[in-house]
C-alpha cells in the first residue's frame, strides 16, 4: 500500500479503494484548496451522470475518466429519474445508485453528489417529477417547489431518505467515495431554503466532509459562512441564449484572465442580465468551479459547435485566474434513460421549459461523449490534468496576478492575455492565452515577460497559443515550453508549437533551441521535452482497438413528405418537431454488419433538421445536425439485430434556428456516409 505521506490524493488516483480501509484521511479546506492528509491538492473533477449510462458501462467510463487525469466523480441524481410515479422510487439498471458508488469505490474515485430537489441538467422539469406540480396544500393551493414550503420539504426529507439508503456505508466517514453534496443547483432565492436542505440532509444521516453549491446567481440572502463552498463556472457558447447569433452573449470573458470568480453568461435565459457581483465574503472561500464547460449541448434553436481548444483555453485561464479546482460540466456525456414519457427539457413541459433539447441525446461534445468515444479535448487536456497532480501542491497557495487588462472586450487583439501565479518561495508559473473562440486573434512578437525578477528571452506567442510556462521550478530558472509532469524524478516538458524551446538552469547552463526526444531520451539531466502528441498521451495505456474504418450499407427507401410547420415555443424560440412530425420524414435503412467486436461506433454523416434513429420501432437516438455526425454504440443493441431505421426531417429556408459554421444548411436532406469504427478502451 502506498504510505500515507504520499497522500490519499495519490492513492486515489492510482490504487483501488483499499487504500481508504485502513486510515480514512483527513479532508479539509480553507480559503485556499482543499487539504487532504495535510497536504494541498488541486483536483479534477469531472460530471458524468450515472443515469444516462447503462450500468454495464459504469466501470469502463470511470476508468476512461481516470485516465484522462480526473481525480473527483460529480454526478447528479435526478429525482424524475427515480421518482417518476410517486412513491415507486426505481434503484434498479442504469438508476442503481449504490452500483455506481461501489464502482467509484473500487476505482479509487472520490464523489461529489449533486442530489437537488432541482437539478436542471436539462432534464425534464429540471428533474423534479411532473406529479410534484399537481400537489396542494392544505389551503388548496398549488405548492411552490424550490421552498420552505412545508408540504415540500416533506417531499424533498422522502427524497434524501431514499437516497440515504444508497450511500449508507459509502460515506466518506465509513471509506466510502462520497467526498461531498450539493444542494438544488442555480438558486438565487434565500439562504434558509439551502440551509433547510441541509438540515434534511443532515437529519437523514447525511455527514460529509464539505457541502456545496452553485456560487451563481447572487442569493437574495447568504447562507451562513462555512456551511457550503460556492462553486462557480464559465462556458464557450450556450444553447440557451436567445440569440441567433454566433457569438452572442458574455461568453467571451471566460476568455480572459480576471479575478471575478463567476460567469454573467450562464442561464441567462432565467436569470437575464447579470452582474459582475459575489455575495459578500465568498472571498473567503477557495476559488473551485464545478461546471466549467467540458462542450456544449446543442438545443433545436440553437446548435453550438464546441472546439477542443475552447475547452483548453477556459480551463487555463481558470487556473490563471486562481482557481483551485477544475470542475468540468460535463466530462463525459450521456443518453437519456427510458421513462413513462420523454425525460428531456422542453418548452412543452411545465417548468424548467426554456428550450428544447433532444430525447435522448446528452453527448454535451465533451472530452468523452454519449458513447465513450473520446474527442480531442480529452487527450489535450491531459497535460494540464497532470500538471496539477504533479505541481497542485506548489500552485495551491500561489496568488494569482493580473498584469493584463482583466474587462478586454470581444475579440480586442490589442493585448497578450497573460498572468502569473507566484509563490512566496520566488517559485511563478506564468499562464498564458492568446486564443479566444472563434475570434482570430494574431501573433504577438517580440514579448518581453518578467515574473519573480527572472527576465524571460524575447518571445513569440503564436495565433492560438495557451501555454504555462515555469520559474524557478525544478531547478530551471525558466524554461519556454509547458511543464507538464513530474515522476520517478522526471521532469516532463511539452515543446509549444511555433514557441523555440530554451531552458536556463539555475546553475546558468542554457540549453537553446532545444528539440522534442520522448520519454526515451532526456535533453538535460531528468529533463524530458516532449512533443504536444507525446504529452498528451504521456502515462496512457495502450489501446486495445484499432483505428479501422468500416462502411454500413445503407439505402433510402422513402422521400420527405411535406415540410412541417416550425412553431415558436412558450419561450419565444423555436420548438422541436413531434413524434408525429417524423411519419413525414425521409426514411434510411441502415444494415448493421453481423460479428462486430469491441465497441462499434456507427457514425452517420448526414445533413438535415433533426435525425432519428429506430431499432424495431423503437427510438434509440436522436440528433440535432450541427455539422457533426450522428453517432450511436452498436454494442447496445438487442442481440441478432440486423437492421436500423433513420429517419430524416429537411432542413428549410430561414429557420428560426443557430446553426455553425459548420454546418451546411442547403435546404432538404442527405445522407453521404455511414461508417463503423471503434471507441478506443484502455
Amino acid at each position: 500500500m502506498i504510505k500515507r505521506k504520499l497522500t490519499i490524493f495519490f492513492c486515489l488516483l492510482m490504487t483501488a479503494a483499499t487504500a481508504w480501509a485502513a486510515d480514512v484521511p483527513e479532508v479539509k479546506w480553507d480559503a485556499t484548496s482543499l487539504i487532504i492528509d495535510g497536504r494541498r491538492v488541486c483536483p479534477v473533477m469531472g460530471e458524468i451522470h450515472y443515469s444516462r449510462l447503462p450500468e454495464a458501462e459504469w466501470q469502463q467510463e470511470v476508468r476512461k475518466m481516470k485516465n484522462g487525469g480526473v481525480t473527483i466523480i460529480a454526478t447528479y441524481v435526478f429525482w424524475n429519474h427515480i421518482e417518476e410515479q410517486e412513491g415507486i422510487f426505481r434503484w434498479d439498471g442504469q438508476r442503481n445508485l449504490r452500483h455506481f458508488l461501489e464502482i467509484c469505490k473500487e476505482e479509487g474515485m472520490p464523489v461529489v453528489l449533486r442530489i437537488g430537489p432541482f437539478c436542471h441538467g436539462e432534464v425534464r422539469n429540471g428533474g423534479i417529477p411532473d406529479w410534484v406540480f399537481g400537489k396542494k396544500t392544505s389551503a388548496g393551493n398549488a405548492i411552490r417547489t424550490r421552498s420552505e414550503q412545508p408540504e415540500f420539504l416533506v417531499l424533498v426529507e422522502r427524497l434524501y431518505r431514499q437516497i440515504f439508503t444508497q450511500v449508507q456505508g459509502l460515506q466518506w466517514k465509513d471509506g466510502g467515495p462520497i467526498m461531498a453534496c450539493q444542494f438544488d443547483n442555480e438558486y438565487r432565492g434565500r439562504g434558509s431554503y439551502l440551509m433547510a436542505l441541509k438540515q434534511l440532509a443532515l437529519g437523514v444521516g447525511f455527514d460529509l466532509p464539505f457541502y456545496t453549491r452553485t456560487g451563481w446567481p447572487e442569493l437574495s440572502t447568504p447562507v451562513p459562512y462555512g456551511e457550503m463552498l460556492p462553486l462557480y463556472g464559465d462556458y464557450a457558447d450556450g444553447f440557451w441564449e436567445r440569440s441567433l447569433k454566433a457569438t452572442a452573449g458574455n461568453y467571451y470573458k471566460a476568455f480572459n484572465f480576471k479575478a471575478f470568480r463567476s460567469s454573467t453568461a450562464i442561464a441567462t435565459e432565467q436569470l437575464g442580465n447579470q452582474q459582475e457581483k459575489l455575495n459578500k465574503g465568498e472571498s473567503l472561500y477557495p476559488y473551485f468551479t464545478c461546471e466549467l464547460g467540458g462542450g456544449m449541448m446543442t438545443a433545436y434553436h440553437r446548435r453550438p459547435y464546441l472546439y477542443s481548444e475552447d475547452a483548453y483555453s477556459m480551463a487555463l485561464v481558470k487556473l490563471g485566474s486562481g482557481s483551485n479546482l477544475l470542475g468540468y460540466y460535463m466530462y463525459h456525456g450521456g443518453t437519456n434513460p427510458e421513462g413513462i414519457t420523454w425525460l428531456n427539457e422542453m418548452q412543452r413541459t411545465v417548468a424548467t421549459n426554456y428550450n428544447d433539447m433532444p430525447v435522448k441525446n446528452y453527448d454535451f461534445q465533451a472530452p468523452l461523449g454519449e458513447f465513450g468515444q473520446p474527442y480531442p479535448h480529452y487527450y489535450s487536456l491531459r497535460p494540464l490534468h497532470l500538471f496539477l497532480y504533479d505541481y497542485g501542491e506548489i500552485l495551491a497557495p500561489m496568488e494569482a496576478h493580473f498584469p493584463c487588462e482583466q474587462d478586454i472586450r470581444k475579440g480586442d487583439d490589442s493585448h497578450l492575455r497573460w498572468s502569473y501565479r507566484e509563490g512566496a518561495d520566488g517559485r511563478a508559473f506564468i499562464f498564458i492565452n492568446n486564443y479566444e473562440r472563434l475570434q482570430n486573434l494574431s501573433t504577438k512578437r517580440n514579448v518581453q515577460l518578467e515574473v519573480c525578477g527572472v527576465k524571460l528571452p524575447k518571445l513569440t506567442i503564436p495565433a492560438g497559443c495557451m501555454c504555462i510556462l515555469s520559474v524557478n521550478v525544478d531547478g530551471m530558472r525558466y524554461a519556454t515550453a509547458q511543464i507538464v509532469a513530474k515522476r520517478d524524478g522526471k521532469i516532463y516538458l511539452q515543446q509549444v508549437d511555433g514557441m523555440p524551446t530554451t531552458i536556463e538552469m539555475q546553475n546558468g547552463k542554457k540549453l537553446k533551441n532545444v528539440k522534442p526526444r520522448g520519454e526515451a531520451k532526456p535533453v538535460y539531466k531528468n529533463i524530458y521535452l516532449l512533443t504536444q502528441q507525446e504529452a498528451e498521451h504521456l502515462f496512457l495505456p495502450q489501446s486495445e482497438t484499432t483505428s479501422e474504418v468500416l462502411d454500413c450499407e445503407f439505402v433510402k427507401t422513402k422521400e420527405a413528405a411535406d415540410l412541417r410547420k416550425i412553431t415558436i415555443g412558450i419561450n419565444k424560440v423555436a420548438e422541436e418537431p413531434t413524434d408525429d412530425d417524423f411519419e413525414q420524414a425521409a426514411v434510411y435503412r441502415i444494415s448493421v454488419p453481423q460479428g462486430l467486436t469491441g465497441q462499434p461506433l456507427l457514425r452517420i454523416n448526414y445533413r438535415g433538421d433533426v435525425a432519428r434513429l429506430y431499432c424495431m420501432g423503437k427510438l434509440i437516438a436522436d440528433n440535432f445536425y450541427n455539422g457533426r455526425p450522428m453517432l450511436y454504440g452498436l454494442w447496445r443493441l438487442p442481440q441478432g439485430v440486423t437492421e436500423l431505421e433513420l429517419r430524416i426531417l429537411p432542413l428549410q429556408q430561414s429557420m428560426p434556428v443557430y446553426f455553425p459554421q459548420e454546418a451546411d444548411t442547403t435546404s432538404g436532406e442527405a445522407v453521404s456516409s455511414i461508417t463503423i469504427e471503434q471507441v478506443p478502451v484502455w
